[in-house]
């Protein structure tokens, strides 16, 4: 999901300089979604992975 960010980061990035403005803005809009989305599941995942570690032991 980072690699797509990053993807879309650097689309945006590319179009904006080219004057393409508004598609750019939207390609830079939709990478912060994907990268607060991808820190949203690790934060989640690495939770879930701590109280599952202390349930077995």
């Amino acid at each position: 999901m980072l690699k797509l960010a990053l993807i879309f980061l650097v689309v945006g990035l590319i179009l904006g300089a080219l004057g393409f403005g508004g598609i750019g803005g939207a390609f830079v809009g939709i990478a912060k979604i994907l990268f607060f989305l991808a820190i949203a599941l690790f934060v989640i995942f690495l939770i879930l992975a701590v109280v599952a570690g202390r349930a077995i032991t």
